[in-house]
């Protein structure tokens, strides 16, 4: 089972750009992230900048706009996130508990969802989807053709 555990730093979005975590924090979080990568259970992991860096994409009667942060109605914003491939949600959950935050920081654990979890229509679907884009990678499949 692939769980995402994505951390909340309160302040973070209000952050300036640029705004970097201290040292000592880096290195406390390092060495976290190895204990996941030794346990084997850690397949990625990223901080983001500041919403302030960022831009959002809204989307109206079939057209998008783009906003540059910072976003002032923003409460709670990513700060990063670590996927994990683990046996339960408990144990994911064991690892959430381990993360060395501080007080302002939360961290939201939430399964991902594999095709296995939708009706056998919708992964009978997504097969053929699948098969398709490998054809495609492997130039095998020419336009009209199937």
């Amino acid at each position: 089972m692939r769980f995402m555990m994505i951390m909340f730093p309160k302040g973070y979005e209000n952050a300036k750009p640029g705004t970097l975590p201290d040292l000592k924090a880096i290195e406390v979080m390092r060495k976290y992230n190895e204990q996941l990568q030794k346990a084997g259970v850690l397949l990625a992991l990223d901080g983001l900048t500041p919403p302030s860096m960022g831009a959002r994409v809204t989307f109206k009667s079939g057209k998008s706009r783009v906003t540059d942060g910072p976003f002032t109605e923003s409460k709670e914003v990513v700060g990063g996130y670590w996927m994990i491939q683990v046996k339960s949600r408990e144990e994911a959950l064991e690892w959430a508990s381990r993360i060395p935050g501080s007080d302002n920081e939360m961290v939201e654990v939430r399964q991902v969802m594999e095709i296995t979890d939708f009706p056998a229509d919708v992964q009978e679907k997504f097969e053929k989807f699948e098969k398709f884009e490998q054809q495609i990678a492997e130039g095998g499949h020419k336009l009209g053709q199937q």
